[in-house]
């Protein structure tokens, strides 16, 4: 990913969960709070956690059993990209015909899929609708 506030290309902020569905409202909740941090809007932070629960969602679909989903979050003013990933048995392809990737692209400003090397990551970039309404 090239735009990224780190030059080397560190995230901001990274969690790592268990790969499991239980965990989440953890990953929702981290992805709230930096928003609010940020000084998204309500509405854009709600946008915010749900995209991340569909991403949540499609990752674990394919995570490798024993695993950990980590999530890389890359903050900018008015702007959060956001890397949901884990490691795979193989390079699967979620579905993009599937309602979960219908949901998280029509949310978020922009997302991909990067499946390779046992590894699948989404990447979605959401841009607060706030930023720069008052420049």
């Amino acid at each position: 990913m090239s735009d990224t506030s780190h030059p080397d290309g560190r995230p901001d902020v990274e969690l790592r969960l268990p790969a499991d569905s239980a965990y989440a409202s953890v990953l929702r909740t981290t992805t709230a709070g930096l928003a609010a941090r940020l000084d998204f809007t309500i509405d854009d932070i709600e946008d915010l956690r749900i995209a991340v629960g569909e991403a949540n969602a499609m990752v674990l679909e394919h995570a490798a059993s024993g695993t950990d989903l980590v999530t890389g979050f890359h903050l900018a003013p008015g702007r959060m990209t956001i890397s949901v990933s884990a490691r795979t048995e193989g390079n699967p392809v979620p579905d993009l015909d599937s309602f979960a990737w219908q949901v998280l692209t029509t949310l978020a400003t922009s997302a991909d899929i990067e499946s390779r090397g046992g590894h699948l990551a989404i990447v979605m970039t959401m841009t607060s609708s706030a930023f720069g309404a008052g420049s």
